[in-house]
């Protein structure tokens, strides 16, 4: 349990970005054309890059991170750290051919732009899914980690204390939009990085120093802890040839694909602005594997030597062996090795990592239903209507993500039940959008049969997988799941796109890449806030990292 100075800290802290994000967005809206559509949902297209940057790190670190990246370090090292390295190679990729293809098409969703790339039926399905994906990975799984942790900070109950600090997410994302959503993610973003820091400095500390935690992890025979890029067979169930193949898989759709994550960058003021602040994004990336993973990986050589007490997470199994719970090593650093004000600090940044997914995910759930659904079937309707239903909508998804919890909880690595569900989710949605982005041929019965299919059949894996857990495919690491899924998927795609060859529309004719030079025509901003140099030394900076630590 946590001191009242503590407690005083996170109320503050709540109710400061409560009343910010309603501030921004109600005075964002009254100088803007009041109920404007555009304003509410796309910010007006005035979002800068450094603000796109934070807010795009900030709708992808969430809770969920802060938790479950500790518990990872703590169970497996540095493994995990290749999702959060390998998302820098996918933001070149949306930054360099993604991006300008977004900003040039005029879309406000993404579904939006698959309607207009191919068909209605695309565009429907995207949107199904994408609703689907964002009330399960984007908020069900982060109320479930904040949840986890608030309950074992404060003793009260998990649904409770869930609900309430959603409903105060709610409330600024509802009634500001997305202007609200990003400034407050903007401070949410410094907070949680702030915090984390702070339990990094602290395990650090405690242990004496990184020669410290080699010694220890060298005496219990587990210096394999500290590589990212594993052999076949590794007990982690990542070999490094399942990072390359299947992480783009999963990449490409979360970053590239995903209407909560490009939103953001739909917002931008300008296209090199958008660009920028994606590799602004792709820079503090590199950050996660220091400041929330390597804790984790401290706590377990804190704990190998004496130094971090385990048994508030310990239980007894039926055979009487002593089983961790390693769930709750994060709020376990957090007590144990920060003193009373600190620990207030880390409450706070936990709840930025909460709410600002939350947030993220609530405009762009309503986002879509306003302008891919209720603004379809009800052609003519105002702006104030538009945003009405998108409130209304962001309301009924919250409530929806709350009945997933129980279900969520049953994985053991909240991290790793995230990414196995994206795993049989993303494979037909990159393999459309980029066949549609970069080849001409691909036609919308192609992409409609691939989405229905590779849907079902990623779907059909998934439950025999769970259903069936002692089988072979159920041991394939799930990212060579999704590789192999998206083989499928090309494969489908490319047949279909000859047995119903591609007609091309006026508008659909202009929108692929007729070579992979053609988006890098742009000049671009000079010197080193050039895209293209910032690019290049991203690729760099992670290829040398990827080096180091392999």
């Amino acid at each position: 349990m946590i001191q009242t100075t503590d407690l005083l800290i996170s109320i503050f802290y709540i109710a400061a970005i409560l009343l910010i994000g309603l501030w921004v967005g109600i005075r964002h809206r009254r100088k803007s054309k009041a109920g404007a559509a555009s304003q509410y949902f796309l910010a007006g297209k005035s979002l800068r890059w450094p603000a796109i940057g934070l807010a795009l790190f900030a709708t992808n670190i969430s809770t969920v991170h802060l938790v479950s990246l500790a518990q990872s370090g703590f169970d497996t090292g540095l493994l995990n750290g290749n999702f959060e390295w390998m998302a820098a190679f996918t933001l070149i990729l949306l930054a360099l051919f993604f991006v300008p293809f977004y900003i040039k098409s005029g879309v406000a969703t993404l579904p939006d732009f698959l309607e207009k790339r191919y068909d209605r039926s695309s565009r429907d399905w995207l949107t199904f899914v994408s609703i689907l994906s964002a009330i399960i990975i984007h908020i069900a799984f982060s109320m479930l980690a904040g949840g986890i942790v608030l309950k074992t900070l404060f003793g009260v109950n998990l649904y409770i204390s869930v609900i309430v600090i959603c409903l105060i997410t709610a409330i600024y994302t509802i009634v500001g939009g997305l202007k609200a959503v990003v400034v407050t993610e903007s401070i949410q973003t410094i907070v949680l990085l702030t915090g984390a820091t702070v339990i990094c400095v602290a395990t650090y500390h405690r242990m004496n120093g990184w020669q410290a935690m080699l010694d220890v992890l060298t005496q219990t025979n587990h210096r394999d802890k500290l590589h990212m890029l594993r052999p076949h067979g590794d007990p982690g169930g990542m070999p490094w040839y399942a990072v390359f193949l299947g992480y783009p898989v999963l990449g490409i759709w979360y970053w590239c694909a995903d209407q909560t994550i490009v939103q953001r960058v739909l917002g931008a003021k300008d296209e090199n602005h958008a660009r920028v602040g994606v590799l602004f994004c792709g820079f503090i990336k590199i950050l996660p594997v220091f400041i929330f993973i390597l804790p984790g990986l401290f706590a377990y050589t804190l704990a190998q030597s004496g130094k971090l007490d385990l048994s508030a997470i310990t239980t007894m199994s039926a055979t009487g062996e002593a089983v961790v719970d390693s769930k709750g090593i994060y709020t376990l650093m957090i007590t144990q090795l920060l003193p009373s004000g600190l620990i207030g600090v880390l409450v706070a940044a936990l709840l930025s990592g909460l709410m600002s997914q939350v947030s993220g995910a609530l405009n762009s759930i309503s986002t879509m239903v306003s302008y891919d659904i209720y603004a379809r079937y009800k052609p003519g309707m105002s702006d104030q209507q538009l945003v009405r239903v998108g409130k209304i909508a962001a309301g009924i998804a919250l409530v929806f993500s709350l009945f997933l919890l129980p279900l969520l909880n049953q994985y053991e690595s909240i991290f790793n039940g995230l990414n196995d569900i994206i795993a049989h989710i993303a494979p037909p949605i990159t393999c459309v959008f980029l066949l549609g982005v970069f080849w001409k041929k691909a036609s919308a019965a192609s992409a409609r049969l691939t989405l229905w299919l590779g849907s079902g059949l990623g779907a059909a894996v998934f439950i025999i997988n769970k259903t069936f857990s002692h089988t072979v495919m159920a041991q394939i690491p799930f990212l060579m799941v999704a590789f192999y899924l998206f083989c499928a998927c090309l494969v489908l795609q490319v047949i279909f796109s000859y047995i119903y060859p591609v007609q091309h529309s006026k508008e659909s004719s202009t929108l692929y890449w007729t070579s992979f030079r053609e988006p890098l025509q742009s000049p671009g901003w000079k010197s080193i806030g050039n895209y293209k140099v910032l690019s290049l030394l991203l690729f760099l900076v992670m290829a040398t990292l990827f080096y180091i630590f392999k």
